[in-house]
């Protein structure tokens, strides 16, 4: 059985003394680590968060460029398709008045031969009727 004497008192007062001497040296450490530990992450939490802010804002301002970029993109190859097509133009109505300088040239040409193969054919006309004639009377005309 148990009996109540000094010796209990002893007990419990060294129970005591272990009980502050675990608190001081024990779990106060333990509960300032856990302490920083959960200061750390929430820190750190703040930390990922404010990154997760700044890398939506980051997208989405990508996002707004690529569609600004895009439309600039658009307006560029408009621009550079009507400059094209006015630059074809101009090239067509070029080469059209070459076209049209050269076939004027060409018919002058042909004319000019046309009326020297002219010449030349009636100068032997002449001269092949003359032949001919004298050939079929048996006579020089």
């Amino acid at each position: 059985m148990l009996e109540i004497n000094y010796t209990l008192l002893i007990q419990i007062a060294n129970f005591l003394v272990l009980l502050f001497a675990l608190n001081i040296f024990l779990f106060k450490p333990i509960r300032a680590i856990l302490q920083k530990r959960q200061e750390e992450t929430s820190r750190l939490e703040e930390v990922i968060e404010d990154f997760r802010l700044k890398a939506d804002k980051s997208e989405s301002g990508l996002e707004e460029n690529k569609i600004l970029a895009q439309k600039e993109g658009q307006a560029e190859k408009g621009h550079l398709k009507a400059k094209g097509v006015e630059q074809e133009q101009g090239i067509l109505k070029e080469a059209a008045a070459s076209a049209e300088t050269r076939i004027t040239e060409a018919k002058k040409d042909m004319e000019g031969k046309i009326a020297e193969v002219r010449e030349a054919l009636e100068d032997q006309i002449s001269r092949f009727s003359g032949e001919l004639a004298a050939k079929i009377l048996g006579r020089s005309v």
